[in-house]
């Protein structure tokens, strides 16, 4: 997952940030339970694959696809920002 997310960082960078992507879209976990609660995960802390393209409304793997296009949507802190309820 490492990997593959700074792979995106140094291809799709630019392009996401001019898509107005947000580390949340992109690295949220849950706040308490991390990539437990999918549904509240960017489309990198999910599929965990290298993304081939970057489009208006989705992330592109090789198999599918990581939209945001869900109204109400909750995304969860950025992964660098999750802490255990232990600490």
């Amino acid at each position: 997952m490492r990997e593959a997310a700074l792979d995106f960082c140094v291809r799709f960078g630019a392009e996401a940030h001019a898509l107005d992507r947000t580390s949340p879209h992109l690295f949220g976990v849950h706040p308490e339970h991390g990539t437990l609660r999918v549904d509240y995960c960017g489309a990198l802390m999910v599929a965990g694959k290298k993304v081939q393209a970057v489009e208006g409304n989705q992330i592109v793997f090789e198999r599918t696809a990581g939209y945001r296009n869900t109204p109400g949507k909750v995304w969860g802190p950025p992964i660098w920002e999750f802490k255990t309820k232990g600490g």
